[in-house]
């Protein structure tokens, strides 16, 4: 009998006559060619191409990330270096820790920015001859509410009569205690005196201070591509390298330097109304950075993060870029209106009228609202006057009531605008 044997449906055997396997039609194809013709090898290149493509695609890649990541490493490195870490401030505080304030409760903070008018350093020059000795020119107590839902920026006039404790001074010396105007507190002692002139005045803790000098404040305000102010009246103000036409305007950042620093040209002159325009400005200036996308945008935000970096001197708390981000990053979600300015409750001296003293009982009421991280209401000057029992230059009122929350006049974000 013949052996059976089993045929595919083109009538090819499956096996040879002896039981072995028939060759696969692929192999049986490549055997007889040598690649060279139509169907000779055809499919094998091309996986063999395609394996050699990929290869390179993932080696691109590969390096690609590597130089993202280099540069991202870089720039992180770079950014981090230009913060200056004021160590000896929190030396001096160490001396003094069982003295000062405890920390407000909830996990509120106060940070306390500070505004040098030192003419060191490049480009400052024009503002003055440097003396050696730096004044705090601005000076704002910056309470973040525990919930972080709000933020209350209270100016500290520089003109404003308190007590400035014995202070380690720049030569290794110590200063005598002394009965002084607040701004010379930075003079004599830095910023370790100017904190602890601030915790004995308010009983209110300072976690963190930063300090901005001149050329530092028009960097940050040219990054994030100035900032726009409304002004009543035309401004010519020759010590604030300054002219301007009533009206709205965008200013660049020597512009806003000479904004926030004029005071004889502007109004009556007085350091009240400079402190007003002070807070409007970075009521504005806070509009800016959320409005334009500087946070979400890489492009946007590395300027600005460059110039705030390089301007800054901060404690070891905030001078990392980790330790800044996660602050702005606690206060993105503070609503505009609920971002409030004000300034400490203050009426003349009554034997010098350039001179300021605490205006009571509104100060001290101010002062304990901060302390327990208890709300406080800002309202607009004309919304107080009505109302306001103390002299014409006392800048808060405090609420009649005790139990409710106290009113002061000031401003917000919102309202810091052009309309």
């Amino acid at each position: 009998m013949g052996t059976a044997t089993d045929h595919r449906e083109d009538g090819r055997p499956l096996t040879d006559s002896a039981g072995t396997p028939a060759e696969p039609d692929g192999t049986a194809e490549h055997a007889a060619g040598d690649g060279s013709g139509a169907g000779g090898g055809g499919r094998g290149d091309g996986k063999r191409r395609r394996g050699r493509s990929m290869r390179w695609v993932a080696l691109g890649v590969s390096l690609l990330v590597l130089l993202v990541s280099g540069v991202g490493w870089w720039l992180y490195r770079k950014l981090e270096g230009n913060i200056t870490t004021d160590l000896t401030a929190v030396e001096e505080l160490e001396r003094y820790d069982r003295e000062r304030p405890l920390p407000a409760p909830h996990g509120a903070q106060n940070i306390l920015l500070i505004g040098s008018d030192s003419r060191a350093g490049a480009n400052n020059g024009k503002y003055g001859r440097d003396r050696g000795v730096q004044r705090s020119d601005t000076t704002i107590l910056l309470h973040i509410a525990g919930d972080r839902r709000s933020v209350t920026a209270v100016s500290v006039p520089r003109d404003l009569l308190v007590g400035i404790p014995s202070c380690r001074t720049a030569e290794g010396t110590r200063s005598r205690a002394q009965y002084a105007q607040f701004n010379s507190a930075f003079a004599v002692g830095g910023a370790a005196c100017t904190i602890r002139t601030v915790e004995r005045l308010t009983g209110v803790r300072i976690d963190h201070h930063m300090i901005v000098d001149f050329h530092g404040f028009k960097s940050m305000v040219d990054a994030v591509g100035g900032v726009t102010v409304c002004l009543p009246a035309p401004i010519d103000d020759a010590d604030a390298h300054l002219r301007l036409k009533a009206g709205k305007h965008t200013l660049n950042g020597e512009q806003a330097l000479g904004y926030v620093r004029a005071r004889k040209s502007l109004g009556n002159g007085s350091d009240t109304e400079r402190m007003d325009r002070q807070q409007q400005f970075l009521g504005a200036l806070f509009n800016k950075v959320q409005s334009n996308g500087v946070l979400l945008n890489p492009a946007r935000l590395y300027p600005v993060l460059d110039a705030a970096t390089r301007s800054l001197t901060t404690d070891p708390g905030l001078d990392s870029l980790k330790d800044l981000f996660d602050l702005a990053r606690s206060l993105r979600g503070v609503p505009t209106e609920r971002v409030q300015f004000l300034t400490v409750p203050r009426r003349p001296y009554p034997y010098d009228p350039n001179r300021d003293v605490l205006a009571q009982p509104a100060a001290s009421r101010l002062f304990e609202r901060l302390r327990k991280d208890a709300p406080v209401r800002v309202v607009p000057r004309e919304t107080t006057a009505s109302t306001a029992r103390d002299t014409e230059r006392d800048s808060g009122t405090g609420s009649q009531n005790p139990s409710a929350t106290p009113t002061f006049s000031g401003t917000n974000a919102t309202s810091a605008g052009c309309g």
